[in-house]
């Protein structure tokens, strides 16, 4: 896929991290203005635009002249000082241009619970159809995924802005996901301990071994390259392209799509998965683990057949009928997620069996499988 046709996309998500909104002095850096100018121009050619925002933190924590943000209740605070002035900035901007600026701040439920995720995205549409552009932020003020011990096992669907605009991207069918960070790209090794590393121009499928090349977070951020690389993965299996770029490079947003060779392209892999199956797949914290024989993950992976009792050895943590859960092999790894047709105890109580058993064993019986084939997304 040449750079001409990768660019080529009308609904663009543009996610902007925390080490690219700021300066050194920990305040707004002037680039956030050329961010603006530029997405303003690619709006005005009739592209839709979604912003996906980090800062709210550091711009409380400068307001207040603190050194850090040690504690959840303290980053929770400045998020809510420091958000009404990130946004602020978004709202003069693009009115500068004849814009309109809608502000959504999300949190892990928005996703995992499905109502809510359907809510979200008719919202974000209608938002789009009116001619405004969504900025979107992880809601730090009010998430208790941090601080709630009843979460401390839970995996959840997303604790940074990568993962999140991912599922922005996702539940949009966004053409293309833009994350510009403070790096040029995927390089074949670290570039801070490598000088002779090279960055890798286009990865056409975001396997394992390329996921092995992310590091960790920056000072000052939460996410990194891995989790970029991750959101990568998660956009290109449902169709999407996505592209890593240097945020710090001036007016960097033009220049890509002005057709410049900037960054790491990675190209789509059209898998066909359905809404719903992304949804179980990406969008949902998980609790619960049913742990399955390695014949029950053959049937599953290669024959895309339902779960039955009879290929299930364990059951870990509680959930509740309707609840999605991770299903794992007996080498505790987690290879796809399902939503269940019965509740922990339920299953616990029939693993092992026949279907046929399962009235006599139960008293009563919802379905034949612990979780039907049109529910299970293979990771």
């Amino acid at each position: 896929m040449d750079r001409k046709e990768f660019i080529n996309a009308r609904r663009i998500v543009v996610k902007l991290g925390t080490n690219i909104l700021r300066n050194e002095e920990g305040s707004v850096s002037s680039r956030v203005y050329s961010f603006i100018e530029c997405l303003a121009k690619l709006a005005k050619q009739g592209k839709e635009i979604i912003v996906i925002t980090s800062g709210a933190v550091g711009l409380g924590r400068k307001r207040l002249g603190l050194e850090g943000t040690t504690g959840t209740a303290l980053k929770q605070a400045c998020a809510a000082i420091g958000q009404g002035k990130l946004m602020s900035i978004y709202e003069s901007g693009f009115d500068t241009y004849g814009l309109v600026a809608a502000q959504i701040l999300l949190t892990e439920d928005d996703f995992s619970i499905r109502t809510r995720y359907l809510s979200l995205r008719t919202t974000l549409n209608k938002v789009l159809e009116l001619g405004a552009i969504p900025i979107i932020n992880q809601n730090d003020t009010v998430s208790t995924i941090e601080v709630d011990q009843r979460y401390e096992h839970m995996q959840v669907c997303f604790s940074d802005n990568d993962k999140l605009s991912a599922l922005v991207a996702s539940e949009l069918d966004a053409d293309l996901l833009v994350i510009l960070s403070d790096v040029d790209g995927l390089y074949d090794k670290n570039p801070k301990e490598n000088p002779d590393a090279k960055i890798i121009n286009v990865v056409e499928e975001v396997t394992d071994e390329i996921l092995s090349m992310g590091t960790d977070a920056s000072e000052g951020g939460r996410g990194g390259m891995r989790t970029k690389l991750e959101a990568a993965r998660l956009v290109t299996r449902f169709g999407g392209k996505v592209l890593i770029a240097n945020g710090r490079i001036p007016y960097v947003i033009g220049k890509i799509f002005d057709g410049e060779e900037l960054g790491t392209m990675f190209l789509p892999q059209r898998e066909g998965l359905s809404d719903k199956k992304r949804w179980i797949g990406y969008a949902t914290n998980i609790l619960g683990k049913i742990k399955v024989n390695n014949g029950a993950k053959k049937v599953l992976i290669e024959k895309e057949k339902s779960l039955l009792p009879i290929g299930v050895i364990d059951v870990i943590n509680e959930f509740k009928k309707g609840d999605v859960v991770s299903i794992i092999d007996e080498q505790d790894h987690e290879f796809a997620r399902g939503i269940v047709n019965y509740d922990s105890e339920s299953c616990k109580k029939v693993i092992g069996s026949h279907s046929d058993n399962i009235i006599k064993i139960l008293g009563f019986k919802n379905y034949d499988a612990i979780i039907t084939r049109d529910n299970i997304t293979i990771l």
